[in-house]
């Protein structure tokens, strides 16, 4: 039987100081990858305090660093510090993601552009950052969502946003096959993290009714899906989109 060991490498979790991003990161961690938990730099200190304490858990095999996946300047910021540190990267967890649901009528421009701007160019904006950092046999997961494919009401910027993410993945897996660098994505079903548990309980009861599994998914189902395009078991897997819904498929 084949263990991963990802011992000696370095990953990079966007958005992991909760939810589905420390839930990979913790994953990628117990493989015996160093990780860097990527937070959001809030006003009010509140996203590092939580990034940083997560990390201390951890270790010296754990940095939590700030920027932004919407500004590039950030991001290039962050990766330098990573290989001075730890040299090459090679695995990066396209993870960080906002919503601002609102029924099309009722949907602001601002509303529409803060969640492309976070969820599809910041990925975008984290690959270009890194590319040139990532070593060969390299892996990028990118999170997307059932919302990709079935456009819940309401969510006609996020599940946009996902489904770009997507056709993102495969696009990039051909341009960086010849460096062996791999991408694929994840598409989770609702998973129990706050944002999860932010959905008022009588959509929820609704949802879970969707799911022949009959429960929304724990973080670390995610993150396991993770770790395993992360490895060398999926050494073959590249431009694919893994559904982690429970079989929902409405």
């Amino acid at each position: 039987m084949r263990n991963i060991d990802l011992t000696g490498k370095t990953a990079i979790v966007t958005g992991g100081g909760q939810g589905i991003g420390l839930a990979t990161a913790t994953s990628l961690f117990e493989a015996g990858a160093n990780v860097i938990l990527n937070y959001f730099p809030d006003a009010e200190g509140n996203n590092a305090t939580i990034a940083q304490t997560a990390c201390e858990a951890f270790g010296d095999r754990c940095l939590a660093l700030p920027a932004d996946v919407r500004a590039p300047e950030q991001l290039t910021s962050m990766c330098s510090e990573i290989t001075a540190r730890f040299g090459g990267i090679d695995i990066l967890v396209n993870n960080a993601g906002i919503l601002r649901d609102r029924s099309f009528k009722k949907m602001s421009h601002s509303e529409w552009s803060d969640v492309i701007d976070t969820n599809l160019t910041g990925v975008f904006n984290c690959c270009k950052a890194v590319v040139d950092s990532l070593n060969e046999g390299a892996s990028i997961i990118n999170v997307a969502s059932l919302s990709a494919v079935t456009g819940f009401f309401g969510q006609a910027n996020y599940a946009s946003a996902k489904a770009g993410v997507i056709t993102f993945t495969k696009v990039l897996s051909k341009e960086l096959a010849r460096q062996k660098i791999r991408v694929n994505a994840v598409a989770p079903g609702v998973v129990d993290t706050e944002m999860g548990k932010s959905i008022p309980e009588d959509n929820r009861q609704a949802m879970i009714k969707m799911v022949p599994l009959g429960r929304f998914a724990e973080p670390r189902e995610i993150g396991d899906v993770v770790l395993f395009l992360a490895s060398d078991l999926s050494s073959y897997v590249t431009g694919q989109t893994i559904h982690i819904n429970g079989g929902w498929w409405a």
